[in-house]
């Protein structure tokens, strides 16, 4: 899935199709869905029957402009929600094609059928080859790798080329319906039924069709039609308030008055504002389950983060030999290289780098008829019998346990506080033997990310603490989290420590956030209210987290949470820019409609507006044009600065409080110019 989130939001093939449906979107039972919009429709509709009848003195011409503004505020409304919508389309459209592909190769016992991805079910197993069509097969649903090991290209769903590795166990199991196996060949278990995959959820949540109100979005609905009914109420007891008074108002002008009183401009854009939140996130390949999380996102308190991959790049790189019991270092290179020829981790590799570049140990290969001591979990040994001599490196503990003679020398003791002081440095040792002999440890060192210590700060000037998880040892995880700038750590964290954390956290009544890939990881991630499964990871993981983040990149949850916040921010601040604007309309039409019954509301015509007349109608125009003014706003998002959240309140109140009460004053007296000039009213 290509990133197209620099596209400009107004282009031919955006504009064209949200103009037709903004029409579509007329239809009252998609109207209703949006009440301030419907009462606008109504009022509109309302008019268009009275400009036929002509039933008061005021002239056709006055009141066909008020019908088309009050029509075209409608339009706008529904145009911005289509805007919002279209963004997403051609995304579901590729995903769509992508779908349309796939077939597979569903296994019966020893035999093999072809079939169309819509005729499996969950348990089928199907075999993907490479080579056996453009490139390979398309892997035709979401399942699990029960069978061998494959290259498979995830760019249909990324939009990243780079082949990722797929095997059967582990926790990079789980694929993915659309892409595409490039080398080898699996076996896959079916885990879902046609329609609920993960491509359909993406076609569904890239086109709005599933996109829930979030919680925060439902209250303000609620609140926008409050006041709606307050205003309905107001302006419904105006006519007999007027009658008492000695005079009359027309039916037009209290028409302009409820659509001036009622909250248009924030009812207009809360759909598209919430649908653009999504879509930026869609667009940032991370696939939100539910409006829900992205919210949670914006006020999350306490920040998970494990520590390889996401503070640390996750290779460790050996930087340092130290030598015991009066080895020498070159003699421990030496060693350590020998053990580390055959083992391509990329610690081993490191190891290798090491000893050539610092003490130019010159071996290319293993002797003839080396025999290569592969790495166990069981053991946490490898290593190499070469020329009558073993070799081995591995975890300290498992050394000396191999080696049990070695544990009661003085090299053990020397070796022991050789890797304490590596780990208070927060380095992993290996320990190097050779034929029961300890030589010494090589100093393994997590390597923080550039800049991440400053992203941590940034968090903390945002009031979200920051804690790390890892397996390491205490003294280690003290020092990269220190290094880091984490505010805290766990060390030898279990999935029950991880879970115990969330909850203490949740109990103090904060929001946690937390990534993880593995089928250990999902009751955490089931249990945090923003959980990022990784797309690498297993399906266990990705079904308990609320997000999954297609480029399986654990520090994106940073971004995750500067997302969420201009969310919020880009609601609240057009809210507050639509109640300012609202309160300062009040000055424009209230004096206009009521100035012949009560000569004192003259005083409130600060704007020096020409004439009820031209009153009226300005406002109504201002009032359906500020809607696709605020449009690119309010789908681009309001520009998010980390800081505290009382200056942000400040700015954003200054910023648009301020600017929407003196964008009316300005903006009403300039229509109202031309308007007295074009002599419309």
């Amino acid at each position: 899935m290509a990133r197209t989130a620099n596209k400009s939001l107004f282009t031919a093939d955006l504009i064209v199709p949200a103009i037709g449906d903004a029409f579509r979107k007329l239809d009252p039972r998609q109207l209703i869905r949006n009440p301030v919009m419907f009462v606008t429709a109504v009022v509109a509709a309302l008019m268009t029957v009275l400009l036929v009848i002509g039933q008061d003195n005021l002239s056709i011409g006055f009141k066909l402009q008020l019908v088309v503004w009050l029509w075209l505020t409608v339009l706008f409304g529904t145009f911005a929600e289509a805007l919002a919508e279209g963004r997403g389309k051609a995304q579901a459209a590729s995903l769509r094609a992508t779908k349309a592909e796939l077939t597979a190769r569903r296994m019966k016992g020893d035999q093999v059928e072809q079939v169309p991805a819509s005729a499996l079910r969950a348990g089928d197993i199907v075999l993907v080859t490479a080579g056996s069509g453009n490139g390979g097969d398309l892997i035709p649903a979401d399942g699990e790798v029960v069978s061998g090991v494959a290259s498979v290209n995830e760019a249909a769903i990324t939009g990243e080329s780079a082949p990722v590795i797929r095997e059967a166990g582990g926790d990079r199991s789980a694929v993915t319906a659309g892409t595409r196996v490039i080398s080898d060949e699996i076996r896959i278990r079916v885990t879902v039924n046609p329609g609920e995959g993960f491509l359909d959820r993406m076609i569904a949540l890239v086109e709005g069709a599933e996109r829930q109100k979030t919680p925060n979005e439902i209250a303000l609905t609620l609140l926008l039609v409050g006041l709606t009914i307050i205003f309905l109420i107001a302006v419904g007891t105006i006519p007999g308030f007027a009658s008492y008074a000695g005079g009359s108002v027309p039916v037009a002008m209290l028409a302009a008055l409820l659509i001036t009183l009622i909250p248009t401009t924030i009812a207009a854009l809360l759909s598209a504002i919430g649908i653009a939140g999504m879509d930026r996130l869609v667009r940032f390949n991370v696939l939100a389950k539910s409006g829900r999380a992205v919210e949670a996102a914006g006020d999350i308190d306490v920040l998970l983060l494990d520590k390889t991959g996401t503070i640390t790049i996750g290779d460790r790189q050996a930087s340092e030999f130290r030598a015991v019991g009066g080895v020498s270092d070159g003699e421990l290179a030496e060693a350590a290289l020998l053990a580390s020829l055959a083992d391509e981790t990329p610690e081993g590799r490191s190891i290798v780098v090491l000893a050539r570049e610092k003490f130019g140990v010159t071996l290319a290969e293993l002797p003839a008829g080396a025999e290569v001591i592969p790495f166990t979990a069981q053991t946490r040994i490898s290593g190499v019998r070469a020329n009558s001599a073993l070799i081995q490196k591995g975890a300290v503990d498992s050394i000396l346990r191999a080696n049990p003679g070695a544990g009661q020398t003085a090299a053990a003791t020397e070796l022991r506080r050789a890797t304490d002081e590596i780990a208070r440095a927060g380095g992993t040792p290996l320990a190097v033997a050779k034929d029961g002999r300890l030589l010494g440890a090589v100093f393994l060192k997590d390597i923080v990310k550039a800049g991440i210590r400053e992203r941590f700060g940034e968090l903390r000037t945002m009031g979200i603490r920051t804690v790390m998880i890892t397996g390491d040892n205490p003294l280690t995880a003290a020092a990269i989290a220190a290094e880091a700038g984490v505010d805290d750590f766990l060390a030898q964290a279990t999935p029950e420590d991880k879970l115990a954390l969330i909850r203490k956290e949740q109990e103090g009544g904060k929001l946690v956030a937390m990534c993880g890939d593995g089928t250990n990881d999902a009751p955490a991630l089931a249990q945090s209210d923003v959980g990022v499964a990784m797309n690498t990871g297993t399906q266990a993981a990705r079904e308990a987290g609320n997000m999954v983040d297609l480029d399986s990149d654990p520090t994106k949850l940073i971004e995750i949470v500067g997302l969420g916040k201009q969310l919020l921010m880009t609601r609240g601040a057009l809210t507050t820019f639509s109640v300012a604007n609202d309160v300062a309309k009040y000055f424009a039409i209230i004096p206009a409609i009521f100035v012949a019954l009560y000569p004192g509301l003259g005083v409130l015509n600060v704007m020096g507006l020409s004439s009820p007349g031209s009153a009226i109608l300005s406002a109504i125009i201002f009032n359906a044009l500020i809607i696709p003014l605020l449009v690119p706003l309010a789908l681009k998002g309001v520009k998010y600065t980390p800081m505290a959240a009382g200056p942000l309140l400040a700015r954003n109140l200054a910023v648009y409080g301020l600017g929407g009460l003196l964008a009316p004053f300005v903006g009403i007296k300039l229509i109202d110019l031309a308007v007295g000039g074009l002599g419309l009213a």
